[in-house]
Parts: C-alpha cells; structure tokens; sequence
C-alpha cells in the first residue's frame, strides 16, 4: 500500500489545526492577560495592533526576545509617549507565546 498523499494531506490538516489551536489558546491568552485593554488585532488602541506589531518587526530576527522582554519589564519610546507598563504576572512562556502570536498577525 502507498500511503505518500493521504500521509502528506492529513500531515498538513493536523498542522494546521495545531496551528489554528495555537493561535486561539494565544488569542485567548491575550484576554487572560488583559493585554486587549491596549492592543487590538487591526486598530491602535492605547497601543499599536497586533497587526502594526508584525509589520514593523517582520525582518527583525531579535523581535521574540526583545518584545518577550518588553511585556514582562514593560518599555516606551518605541510606539509614541504612551509607555507600555511591565507584566510581571506574566510568565516569560506566556510572554513569548503572546509575541509570537502578535508577530504571526498579518
């Protein structure tokens, strides 16, 4: 028996519903941590949107830790005069977690 494309086909339906599961557990997630009070999928808010997020640091290859570290130890400067407040009850898992899904938002 050959099982190549079938094998390829429900390969890609898990990773996408992994994928899928991901990013709603992160959206999710986002609530949890009220980081929604600031930030927004497609609109400024007190903060930039998610989608803002992506875009402005799509080829920066030290985005994941430098914003990692920004929603822990919070920050400003980079957004306007607003500054982002730390999170410390924010665990540094969920906080990367949190940056690689507001990265991955198009």
């Amino acid at each position: 028996m050959h099982f190549g494309p079938r094998l390829a086909l429900l390969a890609t339906a898990v990773a996408l519903g992994l994928a899928s599961g991901a990013a709603l557990a992160s959206a999710e997630l986002a609530k949890a941590k009220n980081c929604v009070a600031c930030h927004a999928a497609d609109k400024r808010l007190v903060g930039p949107s998610y989608r803002q997020i992506a875009a402005k640091y799509a080829n920066d290859r030290s985005a994941l830790e430098k914003l990692t570290r920004k929603v822990r130890e919070g920050g400003s400067g980079v957004w306007g005069q607003v500054p982002m407040p730390p999170n410390p009850q924010v665990s540094a898992e969920e906080a990367a977690a949190l940056v690689q899904w507001a990265l991955s938002q198009k």
